[in-house]
């Protein structure tokens, strides 16, 4: 819930603290930054100080600095807390599902259904909170993340349970646990590198819509004479949530498994392009607006699913090497997208941000193309005797949709 809180308030906080939205979008280039270099460094200190205080760690840092960010006085320190809240992010989310599937008594499959329907519903409801608690106020958000971070928190200080282990296993867990260097090192792997600079394109047109849509939806609701505040902004961002979960947990597997992985790589994208593209072009209807962020959601749910699987099969890399590589990347091309959006929108117009994520796509589409002879092997079925890798997929996918 608390990554999609603060989105419905961003034009209030550039309006309450006299701030350009091309400031008050860097808010996500200094979140998604650190937490996309953070993740390439996550799974050596998940291996060094172990899984429940990696969370313990994480989540101290998010209540902390989410709390700063509601106190703060001008956009300038919110968008310096908002990297110490990256930071949390991303030990949170690198192992989150390990510590699920490791404390359940069901089995992992269970464990991890139900990680994912958590998923799920958390990115359709933040946008909803966040736009009621914007209503009371702009720092209403950082505080309802603060406060839910922190439940959490004792949550885990209370209840979570792992096996003891000996002082022996201990150090056998370090000694297999991958090196500070190993995540830089796998882009070293064709295929990886493909799908990574797939993932940085792709990831440029997500936050480009996630990021600087609230200030178009505003703006076109403004001009039609209707008061759209956080509220009605966290109802879209919703109803995209909502999409954008239903899809990746219920309809991708099914694409996949009946399509292949490549075909649906291709024409997701670019249903995507086709979408950013109209989005720039009735960029002044608030219906079409509307409309086509939510729809978005659906093929964005369909791509973070299909892709995140397509890093999985690329390579014989360790799976949690090849998905703290790939997360890292993808956030980081992420960042790149607010922090131009705004300044390209004053200088070139409304609908510009929206035709550069739709050509930004569009070169992903020519990478995955391209570089097709390094993928040629990916979504080939498994033999029936093969192992099933559940559990280090779904921590992929967890990590990859989390932006």
């Amino acid at each position: 819930m608390g990554i999609g809180l603060v989105d419905p308030i961003l034009p209030k906080i550039s309006a309450a603290l006299d701030a350009t939205p091309s400031e008050t979008m860097l808010l996500f280039t200094s979140y998604l930054f650190v937490t996309g270099i953070a993740m390439f460094f996550t799974s050596w200190v998940s291996g060094r100080i172990g899984v429940k205080w990696t969370l313990i760690a994480g989540l101290t840092l998010i209540v902390v600095f989410a709390g700063l960010a509601g106190l703060a006085g001008s956009v300038d320190a919110i968008i310096g807390f908002r990297a110490g809240w990256g930071l949390g992010n991303a030990l949170f989310l690198s192992t989150a599902l390990a510590a699920i599937v490791g404390a359940a008594s069901g089995g992992s499959r269970q464990a991890i259904v139900l990680y994912e329907a958590a998923l799920g519903i958390g990115m359709a409801i933040g946008p909803l909170v966040g736009g009621a608690l914007g209503e009371i106020s702009w720092r209403g958000p950082f505080f309802g993340t603060a406060i839910l971070m922190a439940i959490a928190l004792v949550a885990i200080l209370v209840l979570l349970r792992f096996p003891k282990q000996s002082a022996a296993e201990r150090a056998a867990a370090r000694a297999a646990a991958p090196s500070v260097t190993a995540s830089f090192r796998a882009l070293r792997h064709p295929a990886l590198l493909a799908l990574s600079l797939v993932a940085v394109c792709y990831n440029f047109g997500f936050f480009t819509l996630l990021a600087y849509s609230p200030y178009p939806v505003e703006a076109a609701a403004q001009a039609a004479g209707m008061e759209f505040g956080a509220h009605e902004l966290g109802l879209v961002f919703f109803g995209w949530g909502l999409a954008l979960a239903l899809t990746s947990v219920v309809v991708a597997p099914v694409l996949t498994r009946r399509l292949g992985l490549r075909p649906v790589l291709f024409a997701t994208l670019a249903l995507f392009a086709v979408c950013l593209g109209l989005l720039g072009v009735f960029v002044a209807s608030l219906p079409a607006l509307v409309s086509l962020v939510i729809v978005s959601g659906l093929l964005l749910g369909v791509m973070n699913t299909a892709l995140t699987e397509a890093v999985m099969e690329a390579t014989d890399l360790p799976r949690s090497v090849a998905s703290s590589t790939y997360s890292g990347v993808r956030f980081i091309g992420g960042a790149i997208a607010p922090a131009i959006a705004g300044p390209v929108a004053a200088a070139l117009g409304v609908p510009v941000p929206y035709w550069m994520g739709a050509a930004a796509v569009v070169v992903a589409i020519l990478v995955l193309a391209l570089m097709g002879k390094h993928l040629a092997h990916i979504g080939a079925e498994r033999g029936a005797n093969e192992p099933q890798p559940e559990l280090a997929e779904a921590q992929a996918i967890g990590a990859g949709d989390a932006s």
